[in-house]
């Protein structure tokens, strides 16, 4: 049988001759992006073919399209859509969640910009001189890097692009792909508020040996701009130009002036439905070069249980404790379902961390609704392979809630356990309906 090698992974198997790259790694259980669930639309499961080009076979319609539409490297297939023929090494070239957002990029014209409407997110680090002034060199880049990261990965888990950083600042931009502006708005302000939590975990659980308290201000606006990659022939970079851009800085320094944490512009408040957001104060506000005033709101909340947003908020605290969550997931699931133990023929810690790129990836799918049901039909046949019957998934969403409430700990709120509550009984529902219609009934 031919052998496929997967490069980063160090790792080779025997496949079936014909069989997909996708599948390949679905069957030897090799964690493999595949948001849409292998129907060749998402383009996540793509690969890199560093050996054996020639043992694969040739594109289908949907492959040709997308290279060409793309300008992809002839090396680069998709997995779902590739099938082996002979001996060949791979490189994924997405590995988890927080990259797919980039996606959106590709789309996008080379060297010149469309003007479309877009969500603007502005997030300042307050008091970062003063901090900083405190700290070792080594110290400060630290600093940097844990707040980037805490405070970039709810732009990408709401579908959004990071835009750049300038010092102490991120900005997020949301909607460079097209689609619906309320959509837009709400994933800008959804990701503000993960921020704030991110922030709040930042201070509590990793900056107190510095002894320093991280505060944001975050602004945002929604209106048009010219987004694409601009630069020299040989430097294209992508560029988000326009006045929304300077409205949205603008809106982010007026937190320091109205002592508040998050303020939002007109424009973005009417694209959302009245009375979904919990707001503060109102504030009139004179935008930079005296070019106008623009009326912003403070947003404390959104006024009703938000299943993204609790998910989002409390997956990092999840994924803290990986192994000791894993370790007990198990050891209650093969308690509770002894005719389980055999169908993980893997290490523990190989099944774990299947189950937590599982559980960070349908996190991370969420904002992007349409893949993400493709992917649980696609995962659901999988499982049902395996040997995962239908009266399993009951036991594995209550034995899943039971790990999660206990790392969260006192963090834990009614809201939390309901939002997860409702993730993973909606996640194994289509997967327990996908494997029932496709395992004839006796």
């Amino acid at each position: 049988m031919p052998t496929i090698h997967y490069r980063g992974l160090n790792r080779s198997v025997e496949v079936p001759e014909d069989t997909s790259v996708l599948s390949a790694s679905i069957t030897n259980q090799i964690a493999h992006l595949h948001e849409c669930g292998g129907n060749g639309q998402c383009t996540t499961c793509r690969v890199r073919v560093i050996r054996g080009l020639d043992q694969l076979s040739g594109y289908t319609e949907i492959e040709r399209e997308l290279a060409a539409s793309r300008k992809w490297d002839p090396a680069i297939r998709l997995a779902c859509q590739a099938r082996i023929r002979g001996d060949v090494e791979v490189e994924r070239l997405l590995w988890s969640g927080p990259e797919i957002s980039n996606i959106q990029l590709e789309t996008l014209p080379e060297g010149t910009a469309q003007e479309q409407e877009v969500a603007i997110l502005c997030c300042d680090m307050r008091g970062f001189t003063r901090i900083t002034a405190r700290l070792l060199t080594f110290d400060t880049a630290h600093l940097l890097n844990r707040f980037y990261t805490a405070l970039g990965d709810p732009i990408l888990m709401n579908n959004g692009i990071i835009y750049q950083y300038v010092g102490d600042e991120i900005v997020g931009v949301f909607g460079v792909a097209g689609g619906d502006p309320a959509t837009h708005c709400l994933s800008a302000v959804r990701a503000a508020l993960a921020m704030q939590y991110a922030a709040s975990r930042l201070n509590r659980y990793e900056l107190e040996p510095f002894d320093v308290e991280l505060k944001i201000g975050v602004g945002i606006t929604y209106g048009p701009a010219y987004v694409g990659h601009l630069g020299h022939p040989k430097h294209r970079q992508f560029a988000v130009i326009g006045e929304t851009m300077n409205i949205a800085s603008r809106i982010q320094s007026a937190t320091k002036e109205t002592d508040t944490d998050l303020l939002v512009s007109e424009d973005v408040m009417s694209r959302l439905d009245a009375g979904l957001l919990r707001t503060g104060s109102t504030h009139r506000i004179a935008l930079t070069g005296g070019t106008g005033h623009k009326q912003v709101s403070e947003v404390l909340g959104i006024n009703q249980m938000d299943i993204q947003l609790e998910l989002q908020s409390s997956l990092d605290l999840i994924l803290k404790n990986e192994e000791a969550c894993v370790e007990k997931f198990y050891a209650s699931v093969f308690a509770a379902i002894p005719a389980a133990r055999p169908l993980c023929t893997k290490s523990m810690r190989h099944q774990g961390k299947l189950l937590m790129h599982m559980l960070t990836s349908i996190v991370y799918s969420m904002s992007r609704p349409k893949y993400l049901k493709m992917g649980l039909r696609s995962l659901g046949r999988s499982h049902a392979r395996y040997g995962v019957k239908s009266e399993y998934y009951p036991v594995l969403v209550d034995v899943l809630l039971a790990c999660i409430e206990s790392e969260l700990g006192e963090q834990t709120t009614p809201y939390t356990l309901e939002a997860w509550k409702d993730a993973l009984t909606f996640v194994t529902g289509v997967m327990q309906e996908a494997a029932e219609s496709a395992v004839p009934a006796p």
